[in-house]
């Protein structure tokens, strides 16, 4: 599932005219490096939430025929939060008996994050659940978010500890997780992860590679700089 139903406030005036998973860096869409990514990673099945302009999303998009998916959809006519808006969706997301785990992955994170590394713990979790609930990918502490969100520990995602670092925003959920979320109710994930980490029930992993939260004019311009140096040395356009 691609996360893609925020307002994006702080992208505003580019969001005053469309959603900001539509805009572009390096000549391409945000949205459509989660795509590519989850495709090149063997990812056929991807659900898409949205709720701001959402139409225009669906239109840019289609039904995926041009990346190689099948996208889906997940309306929104208020904006339900991360959890609200997964519970929204676990009809399309997980299997009649609501016991598969699936992966959700936000719409304005640029990471180079290799998804198919997660196809063993998708498959691990649907046969340990409910000792298992959630696996997270953690990275290092952008300088806008230097307290960190978690700490990881021998595997297991903790609430406190020294040297945390931040959830980036790319998780594995067993349904169960969302099991007393009310769908069409806005929900936040954090509340619902924290109780699972008291829980030992979320595990994670540290990524050290590439990773940006395009929440910002400025952030969107870091990652079109970025874009256009790679594709200038290695001799590409975009």
């Amino acid at each position: 599932m691609i996360l893609a139903a925020g307002r994006g406030e702080r992208m505003r005036p580019l969001t005053d005219a469309q959603p900001k998973p539509l805009l572009r860096a390096g000549g391409r869409r945000l949205i459509e490096y989660q795509i590519s990514s989850l495709a090149d990673s063997g990812f056929r099945h991807i659900v898409i939430n949205h709720a701001y302009l959402g139409a225009m999303i669906e239109d840019a998009l289609g039904r995926g025929d041009q990346y190689g998916v099948r996208i889906a959809y997940s309306p929104e006519k208020k904006v339900l939060e991360t959890a609200g808006g997964i519970a929204n969706a676990l009809l399309l997301l997980t299997g009649e008996d609501c016991n598969r785990p699936f992966m959700v992955v936000n719409a304005d994170v640029y990471c180079e994050f290799d998804y198919a590394t997660l196809l063993p713990i998708l498959q691990t979790m649907h046969r340990s659940a409910p000792a298992q609930l959630a696996h997270l990918v953690l990275v290092d502490n952008p300088p806008h978010h230097d307290s960190g969100d978690f700490k990881l520990k021998q595997g297991k995602v903790a609430l406190t500890g020294e040297n945390r670092l931040t959830f980036s925003g790319i998780g594995i959920y067993h349904p169960l997780l969302f099991k007393d979320v009310i769908p069409g109710i806005p929900v936040k994930l954090a509340p619902i992860l924290h109780t699972a980490i008291d829980n030992a029930c979320v595990t994670g992993e540290y990524f050290p590679g590439t990773w940006l939260d395009i929440g910002t004019p400025d952030r969107l311009m870091q990652l079109d700089r970025l874009m256009y140096t790679r594709h200038a040395n290695s001799g590409q356009s975009c």
